[in-house]
């Protein structure tokens, strides 16, 4: 199973810089896409559909705005909109699928650059998706939690933390809530093989040259839990596909997973929402 990450950064934007003939070259078996600013009605799903892939949406309400959407080519059990936190499912910023014994969950997380509400807004998103976790582990064991989290764990992972000590992204709560993570049966399937520096996802679009010298930040994890460890493969990061301000970040399972009801019986997913209010596909 070959799972890439990615934000995208408008998804119809990325489309315009080559993201369709990036995925002709068949890089994963499974896509997940954040900030796609978009609904599935604004783009073509032919497109993806003669590539083999499906494509799955949970859009923000708010038009041109945030969103998650998977594009895949194994048929999941189940979907998931969102988890039920009515703000965060708004904004549509979680979509979950099943792959047999597996949970897939596609996040995109709070940015907290745009001033204190949104950075308060950010910690408490942290702490309820976090229990959030915690309560789903219990019934899920093997759990994929990938997307942009936008934060960047430690100094390895930022080009300037002095600089940066005082930024969203990388402040003391923000890291410690990572910390937690890891510490609490989460692996950082990136670090489990790669453990040297100078490793980024994300570059300011501020200045022209920062991608070009590598001062980026990594903030694109594909993360699972410790049951997973035996079945990781391989993970990498790729900074030379440029459709946004982000690149794709990798993780390859081994094909031991236990296929799915609705893989062996061709039948459609079911899909589930845990928003209280009208979501969107």
């Amino acid at each position: 199973m070959r799972i890439i990450s990615y934000n995208v950064n408008g998804i119809r934007a990325a489309m315009s810089k080559g993201l369709l003939e990036w995925l002709k070259t068949d890089p994963a078996d499974i896509i997940c896409l954040q900030e796609t600013k978009a609904v599935q009605e604004n783009v073509d799903q032919k497109q993806f559909a003669d590539l083999g892939y499906t494509d799955y949406w949970f859009s923000a309400q708010k038009k041109g705005y945030s969103g998650v959407a998977v594009l895949s080519k194994i048929k999941p059990d189940k979907i998931q909109l969102g988890n039920g936190h009515n703000v965060s499912d708004d904004e549509g910023r979680i979509i979950q699928l099943d792959f047999g014994d597996i949970r897939l969950i596609n996040a995109y997380f709070p940015s907290g650059t745009t001033g204190d509400v949104r950075q308060t807004f950010k910690y408490e998103w942290l702490t309820e998706f976090y229990n959030y976790l915690q309560n789903l582990r219990t019934q899920y064991p093997n759990l994929i939690l990938c997307g942009d989290y936008n934060i960047a764990h430690k100094e390895i992972d930022i080009h300037d933390p002095k600089g940066n000590k005082n930024s969203s992204g990388f402040l003391p709560e923000e890291r410690a809530w990572m910390d937690k993570l890891f510490s609490n049966g989460w692996i950082d399937t990136f670090r489990n093989f790669h453990p040297e520096p100078h490793r980024y996802s994300w570059w300011t679009q501020r200045f022209p040259t920062v991608r070009l010298q590598n001062k980026g930040w990594r903030i694109d994890y594909i993360n699972v839990t410790e049951p997973l460890r035996d079945r990781l493969h391989q993970a990498e990061i790729y900074p030379d596909i440029k459709h946004s301000d982000h690149c794709p970040v990798y993780l390859e399972l081994k094909s031991n997973f236990t296929a799915g009801k609705a893989a062996e019986k061709n039948k459609s997913p079911k899909t589930e929402s845990k928003k209280p209010t009208k979501a969107k596909k």
